[in-house]
């Protein structure tokens, strides 16, 4: 039986539109749902006109992933996951 607290990660991959591009979305997946975040790719041009596009490794118990996609989703961002073809 798995414990609720053990951690677990899950490869995901990001886009977000310019008009987030001031809102701290990946920094509040670590502040507010307590994840461990790497960023092992990222797109994002210099002059940030356009999406940006993040490859994220999320490290964290499953409710707090979870719960970091539903928020995610709940932003309208298109979420890949490494394990599925289509959005989230």
């Amino acid at each position: 039986m798995i414990s609720d607290n053990t951690l677990t990660h899950k490869r995901i991959r990001l886009r977000i539109p310019k008009e987030y591009h001031q809102e701290p979305v990946i920094s509040r997946l670590v502040s507010d749902y307590g994840l461990t975040v790497n960023i092992s790719a990222a797109i994002l041009g210099s002059d940030a006109i356009g999406d940006g596009w993040f490859e994220l490794d999320l490290q964290g118990t499953t409710a707090q992933i979870d719960s970091a996609l539903i928020y995610l989703n709940d932003l309208d961002l298109e979420i890949w996951d490494e394990n599925k073809s289509s959005s989230w």
